[in-house]
């Protein structure tokens, strides 16, 4: 019997082989935003280890829109050669490219982790922020720029943008980033957006930017394309964003030809209180799959094939998304698969080890 784990799963023209999904993970190792070997390395040789659905970290549509200046990026066509390498490699080892789209906000301009992970100020290369209101992430840091209409519907159109260089560099899902307290939850936030305009203030206001957004990438990337949205599905503090929010949130993306929601939380406020464990996050993606019949992808310290096997056993999402875990283990699947009795294929130049 094959396990749920290794059945494959179709979201629109694009079938998984297996419900492994590689969480995007930054690496901050670009230049410029320019993919490089290291990117090959790291997400080719998860390819090789067997993943369903390999999930570039989150590439930047604006320079503006980087964390740190380390970040990828996908801002100008000069950054799609490379990435076509990388697409490639992933395709021909049996798994499927996506990329997640990102614009970080008001929590841009910083350095990367082992670089202290402090603001940086302009005299140390940092740029003006934005956001949908000019409240700065920590108490002290500057104050982003609050995003004028004019400002959100460049972000809309950069947006489109990077999703016609997705095409071109060749991935098949495209994933837009609206978790973790970058610019579109942001938005969707009311700890974040204190704006008065169409933007700001009710629920249907402040899923605006996403839904232009998703609208916008949608001219481009057609109704045969797999679209997901990740979400921070609660933002741990009184007063945020909730569950509940993301299970109305849900009902709303369904209309948008939506595919999956990816469900995270947290990081839009340091206020947050977050009391993390395996699989801490599960509960999000199983709410919004049985309230809304929504697919999702589950997240959050997951890190063996039982306990991925028994999320998707329960029906709590479609898929899992590992992070970490692919980091100590490019080759998790191939394990996973040993751990529960599946044959599946490996790569032609490892066959000799899958039985030793």
């Amino acid at each position: 019997m094959t396990a749920k784990l290794f059945q494959p799963i179709t979201f629109r023209n694009i079938t998984l082989k297996n419900r492994i999904v590689v969480s995007p993970m930054c690496q901050y190792s670009s230049a410029d935003g320019y993919a490089n070997d290291w990117h090959l390395v790291h997400l080719g040789s998860r390819a090789v280890g067997g993943a369903g659905l390999i999930i570039c970290e989150a590439s930047a549509v604006t320079p503006e829109g980087r964390i740190t200046p380390d970040d990828l990026g996908i801002w100008k066509d000069d950054h799609i050669p490379m990435l076509q390498r990388i697409t490639s490699f992933i395709h021909e080892h049996g798994s499927v490219a996506g990329i997640q789209l990102a614009h970080a906000g008001r929590k841009a301009s910083t350095t990367s982790p082992w670089k202290g992970h402090k603001t940086l100020l302009p005299e140390e290369g940092g740029w003006q922020t934005l956001a949908p209101s000019p409240i700065p992430f920590n108490e002290g840091d500057p104050a982003p720029k609050e995003m004028t209409k004019a400002d959100i519907m460049q972000c809309v159109h950069d947006f489109k943008t990077a999703a016609l260089r997705s095409i071109q560099a060749g991935f098949k899902v495209i994933e837009i980033h609206a978790a973790h307290g970058y610019l579109i939850n942001e938005f969707l936030s009311p700890l974040t957006n204190h704006r008065t305009d169409e933007y700001g203030g009710s629920f249907e206001n402040r899923n605006r930017f996403l839904l232009e957004v998703i609208d916008a990438v949608r001219e481009i990337w057609d109704e045969s394309r797999p679209l997901f949205v990740r979400i921070s599905a609660t933002d741990w503090v009184e007063g945020g964003f909730t569950i509940d929010d993301a299970v109305a949130l849900a009902n709303v993306l369904q209309t948008k030809s939506v595919d999956l929601i990816d469900c995270s939380s947290g990081g839009v406020s340091p206020l947050q209180q977050i009391t993390a464990g395996p699989s801490y996050q599960v509960p999000f993606a199983e709410a919004i799959k049985k309230q809304t019949g929504m697919a999702t992808g589950a997240v959050g310290i997951i890190t063996s094939a039982q306990q991925a096997e028994g999320i998707l056993e329960q029906g709590q999402a479609d898929v899992v998304l590992l992070a970490r875990e692919f980091l100590r283990d490019p080759h998790f699947p191939l394990h996973a698969a040993r751990e529960l009795q599946q044959d599946i294929a490996w790569p032609v130049q490892y066959e000799r080890a899958k039985r030793g």
